[in-house]
């Protein structure tokens, strides 16, 4: 069975989102293209909500880079696997927590397998701003995504 070392990952960006609070309630930027690289340039946004328990992912993307937005009400846990063959960081594992209260922001570049999970006891909301459009223009595209969780040897695992 393939194993990881726990180390960082090459491209992924783990920042705190600052708060800008005011007597109405708060701002956060979650984008400027003057903080990332090209290679994370949003072509859509969305936004998911996950029960308490609930895993989304792991998988891989071929040509997608994600910007993930962890905004609350619940806590995360972030796997990101590099299963990039020509990476230094080749076979590394991070696992990240989103704290309750805390605004972060996850970005993964292409061919590094990610997923996380609501390991809270609230629904927790999480933005993305990936750099392609989900099933390309017009829908009209097979998805990028190469997926692991149904795969029960699959060595991607959040614990």
């Amino acid at each position: 069975m393939r194993t990881f070392q726990d180390g960082p990952i090459g491209g992924i960006i783990v920042r705190p989102l600052k708060q800008y609070t005011e007597p109405r309630g708060w701002l956060a930027e979650i984008y400027r293209d003057d903080e990332a690289t090209a290679e994370f340039a949003p072509a859509m946004c969305y936004l998911s909500m996950s029960k308490p328990g609930v895993t989304r992912g792991p998988h891989e993307h071929v040509d997608q880079a994600d910007w993930f937005c962890f905004i609350g009400s619940s806590e995360f846990k972030i796997g990101l696997w590099d299963n990039r063959p020509s990476s230094p960081t080749f076979n590394n594992r991070m696992m990240i927590s989103a704290k309750e209260n805390e605004l972060l922001v996850v970005a993964v570049p292409k061919g590094v397998v990610h997923g996380y999970k609501n390991v809270g006891s609230k629904d927790g909301m999480v933005v993305n701003l990936p750099n392609r459009l989900y099933m390309g223009k017009e829908k009209k595209e097979p998805v990028d995504e190469i997926r692991h969780e149904e795969d029960p040897d699959s060595p991607f695992r959040i614990e």
